[in-house]
């Protein structure tokens, strides 16, 4: 198994170490991709302690589980619940038992289900950056249909909202198990800081960088905290975030994985930006782009070939609001 760049820089131990305790040989390059993996006749359940609130570790697993006999055990730390979710659509074998921090998940494998049909609804990660795109802009309003409003992944319209965001959802559905909604969010000119609850960071993790974004044209001083998973993504955003934050003026100050971030609300840049080795991050480069419509100065952005890994059509679709991009 290979991948792209970004992800071959990326450490797979949290994947690789509970697979292989289901019974599977697998080899790998110091735990970085490619990986090989090789199938067994004897796979045994296991029971598993996931404690980073990784929903890819979890989802792992539990697919795991699926062609294993008996019953797999895992108590896993809040995260994404979309496969959760699916398996009880589908009728596979789970229990749930929720706790305040972990949840208890038990998966009986080896159950016969049905194919089915499935489109996936809009993914808020992707909405995230037009939905700041309208936020940060004057005069503007915007309408994006069909997105999965899973409880875990709306952390960024959580935080958005207490930081004087005017965002709601219209014509809420129950798709398959999954709720789905069309966001409608307008421009906001008096955004205000956060004291970010540390409660939404696992919903919040992969638009932390555009959040950032938010801060920086917010009133007053923004605090976020405990957000070292950050820099375990497809490059070190947090890092990387505040280096592009100090580049464009705004003081931020850090205290191990603790960030403040002293927001400008009359930020209008006028100078040249030339971006480039951000680790070809998609979500950096859309952040990027974003920052470069709303900000003001003349920006060259490079990489952009990153996008492919979630949203190729993202320019074109910047381009058909009006954007203006070479």
């Amino acid at each position: 198994m290979i991948g792209d760049k970004s992800l071959s820089k990326r450490d797979f131990s949290r994947i690789t170490n509970p697979i292989k305790s289901f019974g599977v040989n697998i080899k790998s390059r110091g735990n970085f991709l490619p990986v090989t993996i090789q199938g067994t006749s004897f796979l045994r359940p296991i029971n598993y302690f996931e404690n980073k609130g990784s929903a890819q570790c979890k989802s792992a697993i539990m697919l795991a589980a699926l062609n294993t006999p008996g019953v797999t055990e895992i108590k896993a730390k809040k995260s994404r619940n979309h496969t959760e979710l699916f398996f009880k659509y589908l009728k596979i074998p789970i229990k749930i038992k929720k706790g305040k921090k972990y949840d208890l998940i038990e998966v009986t494998g080896l159950h016969q289900y049905d194919c089915f049909n499935y489109v996936i609804p809009g993914d808020i990660s992707s909405s995230a950056f037009f939905i700041v795109l309208t936020l940060l802009s004057k005069n503007s309003k915007l309408t994006i249909k069909k997105i999965n409003i899973n409880e875990s992944r709306i952390g960024i319209i959580k935080i958005l909202n207490k930081m004087n965001a005017k965002i709601t959802f219209k014509n809420k559905k129950i798709y398959k198990g999954e709720e789905t909604a069309d966001i409608f969010v307008k421009s906001s000119k008096k955004l205000k800081s956060i004291n970010c609850p540390k409660t939404l960071n696992s919903s919040a993790i992969d638009e932390f960088l555009i959040i950032f974004l938010v801060a920086a044209k917010a009133n007053g001083v923004s605090i976020f905290k405990d957000l070292g998973e950050l820099n375990k993504k497809e490059s070190p955003r947090l890092n990387i975030a505040i280096k592009l934050l100090r580049m464009i003026g705004i003081k931020v100050s850090r205290q191990g994985n603790n960030i403040k971030i002293y927001g400008n609300p009359k930020i209008n840049l006028k100078k040249k930006y030339f971006l480039k080795n951000y680790m070809k991050d998609h979500r950096v480069f859309m952040m990027s782009c974003i920052a470069a419509l709303t900000l003001g100065g003349k920006w060259q952005i490079h990489d952009k070939d990153s996008i492919n890994t979630s949203f190729p059509k993202f320019i074109n679709v910047l381009k058909k609001l009006g954007a203006e991009i070479n």
